[in-house]
């Protein structure tokens, strides 16, 4: 790297981050065909970021700005796909407004947990998330997480992606088609995400002020309307139930970007503030969910009140009940231009999990990095238009369905990582950063995949799901309880915990 720019590296931060990003040396491992060398000249000649999964020495970690951090979580939440899984409390789960809130600031607070702790490893290793969890789950193992993780980049692009999709079809009354809105949010979604690391977190730090705007106008019209409610609340197992569901589909939206954590700190200085970097994006991350959910709760309660807005919500969803406040008897044409708004923030949304599928890939196995990140985005948002369009009209199944999976998997994953990271590895201090790639020397992973399977099983008995319910979910109430991520994380943490010290004794990592 330049070293005039080292030298003003506060004040030229941005610019360092851009250079070792795009550094011809950062494709070494990808470059080793003619499809690859051509993706990345591309990417080179537009000042892409063309770097996969190689560590970020720490000479190329110039960024000491903990708020770029929070501001990327700030701005990736504070989206209308958020808003809508708040209105779920009132429209699927049947909660009155007061538990809806409590449950939303609770497992908020919860799930945000995760992905706030680790991110403060990618200052101190400069390592990918993914490939971060070699030490934990080891170098063949952790494809089982890389795969799943593949998975979740794909569902929540095309889950969000719907909820605009939404929005988009409601303005202009339906002259635009579900997959045209699919199709704008996609391709714009790539767009942006092909740039990488540093456009992504530049598009980050300023996109939530116009949605601020709208959600604040959305407010406003909320109230004037006079539809909102309390509502009632209930009491007893049955609403506990209830309360444990909802907390759950919370949870898994919140705990969704644990997988990606690292991924987006990768770039900040060694010597970086563990804690105020932590709080600095609990207070990113956290803040626009619970802003966000709570005003989609509120906003849901007008389901309660008006048939007219229960009818738009059946029909069209979070697009309904939003054309329903902001264009009917209400701001009408200005009104569909903030539904435009708001429909086009779920880009800032499903930009890092485009980001983070290549980084995925490219762990999932060694030949994967000869495709390089660039190539990976593409592919990841075509395979998520082939999805959001024909499970649109299913999208309250889909969600919540599909948040709750995320949550599972993400709290085997947390119980497994933390559990190395403090009896076994003790700290930051002993990770060697020079195995990352060397599978006889990075843990076997028997103990972490004997413990992600009996996770599986704290899934199966205590999930409760349309297609299914466990034993233990079905004991809570008429309408049984989901703690399916509460016992997926006590067993694998207690078998991990097991089986880690005998792995450890035998094999010597």
């Amino acid at each position: 790297m330049d070293p005039e720019k080292q030298l003003n590296s506060k004040a030229d931060s941005a610019l360092e981050i851009s250079s070792s990003i795009d550094d011809p040396t950062a494709a070494a491992y990808t470059e080793t065909n003619k499809f690859a060398r051509w993706i990345n000249n591309v990417g080179r000649s537009l000042n892409a970021e063309v770097r996969g999964i190689e560590r970020i020495t720490e000479e190329e970690r110039t960024d000491s700005n903990c708020w770029t951090a929070a501001s990327m979580w700030f701005g990736s939440n504070m989206v209308v796909a958020t808003v809508a899984l708040g209105a779920l409390g009132i429209t699927v789960f049947g909660l009155s407004f007061w538990p809806a809130f409590l449950t939303i600031i609770f497992f908020n607070l919860l799930g945000s947990l995760a992905s706030t702790f680790f991110s403060t490893f990618g200052p101190a290793f400069g390592l990918r998330q993914m490939v971060l969890s070699r030490y934990w789950f080891g170098y063949f193992g952790v494809r089982v997480c890389a795969f799943i993780n593949i998975i979740a980049c794909i569902g929540w692009t095309a889950v969000n992606t719907i909820v605009s999709a939404q929005m988009l079809h409601v303005v202009n009354n339906g002259k635009l088609p579900p997959w045209g809105g699919v199709l704008i949010i996609s391709i714009l979604t790539i767009c942006i995400t092909f740039f990488g690391y540093t456009v992504v977190h530049m598009f980050e730090k300023y996109v939530w002020i116009p949605n601020v705007v709208m959600f604040l106008i959305l407010a406003i019209q909320m109230g004037r309307s006079h539809q909102f409610t309390y509502g009632t609340m209930g009491t007893g197992a049955t609403e506990a139930g209830k309360v444990l569901s909802f907390g759950a589909t919370v949870f898994g939206f919140a705990t969704g970007w644990t997988s990606y954590a690292a991924d987006y700190t990768v770039y900040m200085k060694k010597e970086t503030s563990k804690v105020r970097l932590f709080f600095a994006v609990l207070a990113g991350l956290n803040t626009p969910l619970n802003i966000c959910m709570i005003l989609g709760a509120a906003c849901a309660t007008g389901t309660l009140t008006n048939e007219t807005w229960a009818t738009n919500y059946e029909d069209n969803s979070i697009g309904g009940l939003f054309y329903s406040i902001l264009v009917e008897n209400s701001l009408h044409g200005f009104g569909q231009f903030c539904m435009v708004i708001l429909a086009l923030s779920t880009i800032s949304n499903n930009i890092p999990n485009l980001y983070s599928l290549g980084l995925s890939a490219q762990t999932l196995w060694s030949q994967f990095i000869k495709i390089p990140r660039i190539a990976w985005t593409i592919f990841g948002g075509g395979v998520s238009i082939a999805i959001a369009i024909p499970a649109y009209i299913y999208f309250e199944q889909v969600i919540e369905n599909f948040m709750n999976l995320i949550g599972y998997w993400l709290a085997i994953y947390t119980a497994i990582g933390i559990s190395e990271h403090f009896f076994y590895k003790k700290g930051y201090a002993n990770y060697d950063v020079a195995i990352y790639d060397e599978p006889k020397m990075l843990p076997v992973g028997f103990a972490a995949l004997l413990a992600f399977s009996f996770g599986i099983a704290g899934v199966v008995v205590g999930m409760s799901q349309v297609w299914w319910t466990g034993p233990l979910a079905k004991m809570i109430g008429e309408t049984g309880g989901d703690i399916g991520f509460e016992l997926a994380f006590g067993f694998s943490f207690v078998i991990f915990n097991i089986v880690r010290p005998f792995e450890l004794n035998y094999f010597k990592r």
